[in-house]
């Protein structure tokens, strides 16, 4: 069973047959979705670099959603306040490795799937999902939710705060919306340009063992890809980053403010992820096909489960 496993494994690294035989229908069924001038802009960048940067304005238009989202997460600050501040406590606590706890996730470990609420409408916008689904080429499945509260701290890196690569999958893209102004003090995410699957960087950095996990350093990480062409993503309120998170990245490292950010995780449908949410009972019904597929359980076999017509009228 265990050699059994090791071939799957290997196998799924395979881009031919990570996406032709275990993404085979959200491939096959995928028909492009329709972008903007700026959300076309945005695709480009992640192509080319594994990391784009764009704001509420520019790619969602002047909506509602993100002032809902803000106030969401100002109420949710504000209720917490005291458990935010014992957790504040505990950030530059170095003898955690594993736990992070210089990061709050306001919504838990493992949140609950609700499409109805912000938290899901936010990733299932059409402008968001066009170009996660274009970047994929397949429909991609939302596999995680949460706010991130990132506390200022006085240790030296550790952790998400050092160079790594996501392992979830060959594409992983994570869309970030910045709630708080993010500068060089906030910890910003920083990304090693071109080394997504579709980069041409190719070498791996040398690391080290943090735990059981692999983390590079800035000297290793600057072997690999030069200082001067990392992607810092400072931006003020509103900013939005899709990032392929299987290329390289650190982020959150506050010196002198907080981070506090909205984000959200795709994969391809076949990942082998863990299951970050708490699902509903049903996997809930859409007249589209993207959504859909977003928010279907894991364990849903695509190819049964969405109708003819749909697989027919996915454009």
């Amino acid at each position: 069973m265990q050699i059994l496993r090791s071939i799957a494994l290997r196998a799924r690294r395979n881009e031919l047959l990570w996406r032709y035989a275990f993404n085979f229908a959200p491939t096959m069924a995928y028909r492009r979705m329709a972008l903007s001038n700026e959300g076309e802009r945005v695709l480009q960048g992640l192509n080319r670099d594994g990391i784009a940067m764009t704001s509420v304005s520019a790619l969602l238009g002047e909506c509602s959603l993100f002032d809902e989202l803000a106030f969401t997460v100002e109420r949710m600050e504000r209720e917490r306040a005291g458990n935010l501040a014992l957790a504040r406590g505990g950030a530059d606590n170095v003898d955690s490795i594993g736990t992070k706890r210089f990061l709050v996730q306001l919504l838990g470990d493992r949140p609950s799937l609700e499409v109805g609420s912000i938290f899901a409408r936010v990733a299932l916008r059409h402008e968001i999902l066009a170009v996660v689904n274009n970047y994929f080429n397949m429909y991609a499945r939302l596999r995680d939710y949460n706010i991130w509260h990132n506390f200022v701290t006085s240790t030296a890196p550790r952790e998400s705060q050092l160079w790594h690569r996501d392992r979830e999958d060959l594409f992983i893209v994570k869309v970030f919306v910045y709630l708080s102004d993010v500068d060089e003090q906030a910890g910003p995410l920083t990304y090693a340009p071109g080394t997504h699957r579709k980069g041409p960087v190719r070498q791996t950095p040398e690391s080290f063992d943090e735990k059981g996990v692999k983390r590079s350093s800035d000297i290793q990480m600057a072997k690999v890809v030069a200082a001067e062409r990392w992607i810092r993503v400072i931006g003020s309120r509103g900013t939005i980053v899709f990032a392929d998170t299987h290329g390289y990245h650190k982020g959150g490292h506050a010196t002198g403010r907080d981070r506090i950010l909205y984000n959200c995780m795709f994969t391809s449908p076949a990942s082998e992820s863990k299951e970050w949410f708490i699902r509903p009972s049903s996997s809930p019904g859409f007249d589209d096909v993207a959504r859909t597929v977003a928010v279907a359980s894991p364990r849903t076999r695509l190819w049964l489960t969405l109708p003819a017509p749909m697989l027919r009228n996915s454009g």
